[in-house]
C-alpha cells in the first residue's frame, strides 16, 4: 500500500514537473515575442497610459506630421481632450 502510495505520489510529481515547465517555456516565448516586436519597431507606446501596443491594432491620430497610436479609444480621447486644454490656456 505504501509503495503504490509512492509511486503515485512519483508519477504525480512529475507530470507536475512537466506541466510546469511547458507552462515556463511559453511564458518565455511570449515574452521573447513581446521583447523582439518592441525592438523591431512593431510594437509603439500609448502616450497616455504607457501601455505597448501592436501597430497594426493601434488608434492612431495624426498631431502635425506626427503619428501617434493609441491603446484604446479613452486613451485617445483623454489625449485630445488634454490637448484642447492646452490650447485654451496659451
Amino acid at each position: 500500500m505504501i509503495f503504490k502510495l509512492a509511486i503515485f505520489a512519483i508519477v504525480c510529481y512529475v507530470l507536475y514537473r512537466l506541466f510546469m515547465n511547458d507552462r515556463k517555456k511559453q511564458d518565455e516565448k511570449k515574452a521573447a515575442e513581446r521583447e523582439r516586436k518592441i525592438q523591431s519597431d512593431e510594437m509603439v507606446k500609448d502616450p497616455v497610459c504607457g501601455t505597448y501596443v501592436d501597430k497594426s491594432s493601434a488608434i492612431s491620430v495624426r498631431s502635425g506630421d506626427q503619428v501617434l497610436y493609441f491603446c484604446s479609444y479613452e486613451c485617445r480621447q483623454k489625449y485630445i481632450e488634454s490637448v484642447q486644454e492646452q490650447k485654451k490656456l496659451d
